[in-house]
């Protein structure tokens, strides 16, 4: 009877919610419970025998997978319900633009469906545009960058947390003082010493050239209810995430931005500028037997007020499966679900956000960053997205080869800690 019950209970939890968010979202509080009621029964057997059901541990896998799931459909049903449609001419999109832009989209809309190049390369011929033309592609309209880059920012959780400058040259340099100007306390008739000068470094982020190349059939682009400009946002936007959040996570810095996970780490009492500073489970390629929370509070704690106001744990869908068993000392789940639909999952108080790029749990693995990343990393975002028209490559298809500049890497090396599964 119980294994019935059980069955019945995990296919309810794996069961997908689809359609209305609300729905979905009750689902997924429902499917949080299940797991706690799974893992409780999981923890009360280990505390009775030292050992768990194997039927008892495949539940709570699966459950948790299943939570998984459906927070992954959750998020996805909220970020489809806010991503408003590109407007086509006469709609309100086209309020407000001047009238270069409008001739812009006009000649890019031609240039895509019919490859006709005129009217572009005129417009980029009068704007003195530099690198236009057959072979390094033409801009796309502003409105549809702008459309691109807010969707990168929501599909890219790296970027969505980090900071964000656009510059119009290939590097971006950011000064940085390595030593202040001498200061102390006198009196009001006290001899003043002379101050010595503040000295200054800088940290260079150059940008790369990312690129995706979506593919169309050409009666697609000669169907006129079809939105050009809104075609060209959805080919591109997912495949150019992807991309980013690899890179902003472990990119090595050679032809992609460098990620924080690449620069050297060290302990953290040892920590000095250029590192990032790490503490150690003690355990390799785990979390320590008992009280395993105290680990995660240590991490928190090791930032400095300044930046733990502003943290974010940033973790990928397995560690975060392993995190949300544990326990604070009076019997509470550190990890907690969101409050309301499209808000991120909190540990200890603190946004949980799901990077698939961060390792798994392994030894010697930096699988956890927290951190205020908002001050401690660095997106650089060059502006002007171009593509180029290829109708020969892959004949009866045409190539839309869509590029960008984009570089990062940390900026503030004491405001991003990490945990990292060794002994040391």
């Amino acid at each position: 009877m119980r294994d019935m019950e059980d069955r019945a209970l995990e296919m309810k939890v794996a069961r997908p919610q689809t359609g209305d968010i609300g729905m979905a979202f009750e689902g997924f509080m429902q499917a949080f419970e299940s797991f706690k009621q799974a893992n409780d029964e999981r923890l009360a057997q280990l505390e009775r025998r030292m050992a768990t059901d194997v039927l008892t541990e495949e539940k709570v896998g699966r459950i948790n997978m299943a939570l998984d799931e459906q927070k992954q459909q959750l998020d996805a049903l909220v970020l489809k319900a806010a991503r408003p449609r590109m407007g086509t001419s006469g709609g309100q999109e086209q309020v407000g633009l001047d009238l270069n832009a409008l001739q812009h989209k006009s000649a890019f809309h031609a240039y895509m469906r019919k490859g006709e190049a005129q009217g572009l390369a005129a417009l980029e011929a009068k704007a003195l545009s530099v690198g236009s033309g057959p072979d390094g592609g033409y801009l796309v309209p502003q409105e549809t960058e702008t459309e691109i880059g807010r969707l990168l920012g929501d599909v890219s959780p790296i970027r969505a947390i980090a900071s964000v400058r656009q510059v119009s040259g290939a590097t971006y340099k950011k000064p940085f003082v390595t030593t202040g100007a001498a200061t102390g306390w006198v009196a009001e008739t006290d001899a003043r010493t002379q101050t010595t000068s503040p000295s200054l470094a800088s940290i260079e982020f150059p940008t790369m050239e990312l690129y995706a190349m979506p593919a169309a059939t050409q009666s697609l682009l000669d169907d006129a209810a079809v939105n050009i400009d809104q075609w060209i946002v959805d080919e591109v936007r997912t495949v150019f995430a992807e991309q980013e959040s690899a890179a902003f996570v472990a990119g090595d810095g050679s032809n992609k931005p460098r990620g924080f996970l690449d620069y050297n780490t060290v302990a953290n009492s040892s920590w000095s500028w250029g590192n990032l500073g790490h503490l150690a489970t003690g355990v390799s390629g785990g979390f320590a037997a008992t009280d395993a929370a105290d680990i995660l509070i240590d991490l928190v704690y090791s930032l400095k007020a300044g930046y733990r106001q502003n943290g974010r744990w940033v973790m990928n869908r397995k560690t975060q499966a392993a995190v949300r068993k544990i326990k604070d000392g009076d019997g509470n789940y550190l990890w907690q679900p969101a409050l309301q639909a499209g808000s991120p999952a909190s540990l200890m108080g603190f946004p949980v956000v799901e990077a698939e790029a961060m390792p798994d749990i392994a030894a010697d693995a930096t699988a956890i960053a927290f951190g205020d990343f908002r001050r401690g990393y660095l997106i650089v975002d060059r502006l002007g997205m171009r593509v180029l028209r290829d109708p020969y490559s892959a004949k009866p298809y045409v190539l839309f080869y869509t590029t960008k500049r984009v570089g990062g890497g940390v900026q503030d090396f004491d405001a991003i800690k990490l945990l990292k599964f060794g002994t040391a």
